[in-house]
């Protein structure tokens, strides 16, 4: 696959701003077994919500409830429940040798307990299979946000009950699937999962109940993974655990110290309770006192777990500000940059470089993988046909080279995973943001690879042979 010139004058310019690196004259020396790819979503691209057994997800629920933006649902979304080998054969054509896919709990288990729904797992049965044939290692997440609904009507994760059922579905897909998926991932992003669904009711299940419900959904979702852990490593010893969080720097707006304390707060909530609990089996001090009622003797201890690997998602920096009368009193401040995807979201690819040196010197080093980085454009199909995007190609250029610069600095990296493959449900936006390297249209289900695909797949290709 032959790389346009306009891609790559676009993506060697962005390249060559960024201060010291020389990724513009050659690919970056990325060791051979390195991980390309990209991560997607069940519920954002599979569709047939209805098909083969699959039982409501809080999700369904909070679409039905009218809180989607532009009114779609993910009752299509990109039907990779029936396109899956088409979506394959792009992964393939672009060189990926991984890709990060979700399971949907509510399809394996409609209920969210009980018997595992044979159906639902032969879907990912026939993925894992085309996966593997198309040479592209598997590693799948367990849950990416689709909380059955006849869990959440007993709790969801407000309750620390959801600990067994969470254990008992990880068990029923590795027993599955275990043979052949080698690396499985726990959560995904329980942080938003808390603060944006439990906190708030900006995403599912909108239960809008603040800190204290921010900081139950997480206390819970860490127990759970703890469980579902070692009830793989249990039966499954030759598996690679791990999971993938949100991470970001937490940066006050101003120099006051009211802001750098609302910076500190954020970052304990955002970052710190998911990743010392999992790694150092710790509360974040600022938030001990908070957190005292929620924890139970024990609780520490089962949450801590020695994984293998660690999913890292970055879009940028969260600049904060005090913010009284708001939750853990903190606010959004505004980013000191000129660049912003169609979300809104500044573009400041330094974050991740701060956020993998952090995880070597904080952490001990632990081997870590880009699970997400990616961004929102308005970018349409032109006249020719194609999708110009050079903001995207610039986004990923810019990101990468911090990847490259955290190697050299002896960050224990293993692989970048974009986000995402395709253009999909982004979940309260419904159909109208496309983070896709490859354009869908919704009406046909055609698949345009996007300018970002080609140049994605032609940097890979010389990364390798570098």
């Amino acid at each position: 696959m032959r790389l346009k010139r306009r891609d790559f004058l676009a993506a060697t310019a962005a390249l060559a701003a960024f201060p010291g690196n020389t990724l513009a004259a050659k690919a970056p020396a990325f060791h051979k077994d390195f991980l390309w790819g990209a991560s997607t979503s069940a519920y954002q691209i599979e569709g047939a919500l209805d098909a083969d057994g699959r039982g409501p997800s809080v999700w369904d629920t909070f679409t039905a409830q009218g809180h989607i933006q532009d009114g779609s649902t993910a009752a299509q979304a990109c039907q990779h429940y029936t396109r899956y080998r088409e979506d394959v054969a792009l992964m393939k054509a672009a060189h990926f040798n991984a890709y990060r896919f979700s399971i949907a709990w509510p399809r394996v288990q409609p209920q969210g307990t009980g018997p595992a729904n044979a159906k639902g797992l032969d879907f990912y049965d026939r993925l894992v299979d085309e996966l593997l044939r198309a040479g592209i290692r598997p590693l799948a997440c367990l849950y990416h946000w689709d909380m059955p609904q006849a869990l959440q009507d007993q709790g969801g994760w407000q309750s620390r009950a959801m600990t067994g059922p969470f254990a008992d579905y990880a068990r029923a897909v590795a027993a599955r699937l275990g043979d052949r998926v080698k690396d499985w991932m726990m959560l995904n992003e329980p942080n938003v999962v808390a603060i944006f669904g439990h906190g708030l009711r900006e995403h599912a299940p909108g239960l809008g109940l603040g800190e204290m419900g921010v900081l139950r959904a997480l206390h819970h979702q860490n127990l759970a993974q703890g469980a579902a852990l070692r009830a793989i490593r249990a039966e499954h010893g030759d598996c690679r655990l791990g999971t993938v969080t949100s991470v970001q720097p937490c940066r006050p707006e101003t120099s006051s110290d009211a802001d750098r304390a609302a910076a500190i707060r954020w970052d304990a909530v955002w970052n710190r309770v998911a990743v010392d609990g999992l790694l150092r089996g710790a509360v974040p001090d600022v938030l001990a006192e908070r957190m005292a009622p929620i924890i139970q003797p024990g609780d520490l201890a089962a949450i801590r777990f020695p994984i293998d690997l660690l999913g890292l998602n970055y879009y940028s920096p969260n600049t904060m500000r005090h913010a009284p009368g708001q939750m853990f009193e903190v606010g959004w401040g505004r980013a000191p940059t000129d660049r912003f995807t169609a979300m809104g979201w500044p573009v400041q690819p330094d974050g991740l470089y701060e956020v993998l040196m952090e995880f070597k010197n904080l952490y001990g080093n632990p081997a870590t993988f880009v699970a997400e980085n990616g961004a929102a454009y308005d970018d349409a199909l032109s006249a020719d046909g194609q999708v110009h995007d050079p903001e995207r190609i610039r986004y990923l250029a810019d990101h990468i080279a911090e990847v490259r610069r955290a190697l050299a600095d002896g960050a224990n990296v293993t692989g970048y995973l974009a986000w995402s493959l395709l253009d999909n449900f982004e979940w309260a936006f419904g159909l109208s943001k496309r983070f896709g390297l490859v354009r869908v249209d919704y009406d046909s289900q055609k698949r345009i690879p996007k300018d970002s695909y080609r140049w994605f797949a032609d940097f890979i290709q010389k990364a390798r042979q570098s």
